[in-house]
């Protein structure tokens, strides 16, 4: 029995960004308080921000993301196992491109 770890953990990487997806659509502009650093801002910086844009973009990420997982699973089941760890690569791309240590600077393009 031959087991797709790739496959396997891709799917679960999937399942799991579509949930946070699923929440931040639910929870719509009250989700920026789970975005990392906004939550602990005092409530008259956090008027200074776009919150729609940002629980948007965050949405957004996370569906991006579960994309790229979904592709990768059936590209590990389909062609190689290999190509999950490609998944992973471009997943970490695209999840490091938006980190931030100063959230100044993480939430400088979503400034009114």
């Amino acid at each position: 029995m031959n087991v797709n770890v790739g496959a396997i953990s891709c799917g679960v990487f999937c399942a799991l960004f579509l949930l946070l997806g699923a929440i931040f659509s639910a929870l719509r502009e009250r989700g920026v308080r789970l975005i990392s650093g906004f939550g602990s801002l005092p409530p008259e910086k956090r008027a200074l921000y776009d919150t729609e844009r940002m629980w948007r973009d965050q949405r957004n990420n996370f569906f991006i993301w579960a994309a790229v997982f979904a592709v990768g699973a059936a590209l590990s089941l389909l062609v190689s196992q290999g190509l999950a760890i490609a998944a992973f690569v471009v997943w970490l791309v695209l999840f490091l491109r938006d980190v931030h240590f100063d959230a100044e600077k993480a939430f400088a393009k979503y400034k009114k």
